[in-house]
């Protein structure tokens, strides 16, 4: 019997490919402008604020988009996607995993960062490591915000059972992901750290 289609995935790959292009007409739109010696704040703002949507959208299609086993996606890339996401942010992401990596572990990585951004409100420094086929996370901040619920829905057999509210979606994610994946992880939180093995 063929696997269910990953109907969340896909309409995270929609959206994502809907949005795409009238953001980039709208960025197109800006640097016209700016050739038309058009400037001034506003400007500054709406080309800041195109660019912070680019950067989210690009971040979300990893996060929440359709990954197929055999998709890789480049370092490069990901640390584009990262660096431009949280650029002048108090929240530092440090993506240490070197050359090309499957884009269903990039996708966990992303869902986990996500998880980690709700917990570090104020700031803080993630790095992400991998040795051969396991991953580590490990975030720091000078204080944190653990919502309980939330997290203790990692270590459910489905993240979907009981209420959610949207800003806590990727909690429910990540247990299916890390069923697809045939990994199982480990989660340590202190006062000021959370460190994530799988």
């Amino acid at each position: 019997m063929p696997d269910k289609p990953d109907v969340l995935a896909l309409l995270g790959s929609r959206i994502c490919h809907d949005l795409i292009s009238p953001l980039g007409a709208i960025g197109n739109g800006v640097e016209l402008l700016h050739l038309s010696g058009v400037s001034g704040p506003e400007m500054v703002l709406i080309e800041e604020s195109v660019e912070n949507a680019n950067a989210r959208i690009r971040f979300f299609r990893v996060a929440f988009g359709l990954a197929a086993p055999d998709q890789r996606i480049g370092q490069p890339e990901i640390t584009s996607i990262l660096n431009d996401l949280w650029r002048g942010h108090r929240l530092k992401p440090d993506w240490q995993v070197t050359g090309d990596v499957p884009r269903t572990e990039a996708k966990l990585a992303f869902l986990l960062l996500l998880c980690l951004e709700h917990a570090m409100p104020w700031g803080g420094r993630i790095t992400l490591g991998r040795t051969g086929t396991h991953w580590s996370v490990e975030a720091s901040a000078d204080r944190l915000r653990v919502v309980e619920a939330a997290w203790s829905r990692l270590t459910m057999a489905s993240g979907l059972e009981g209420p959610i509210s949207p800003p806590e979606v990727q909690f429910a994610l990540v247990p299916a992901e890390l069923r697809a994946q045939k990994r199982r992880l480990e989660a340590r939180i202190t006062e000021t750290t959370i460190t994530l093995h799988y």
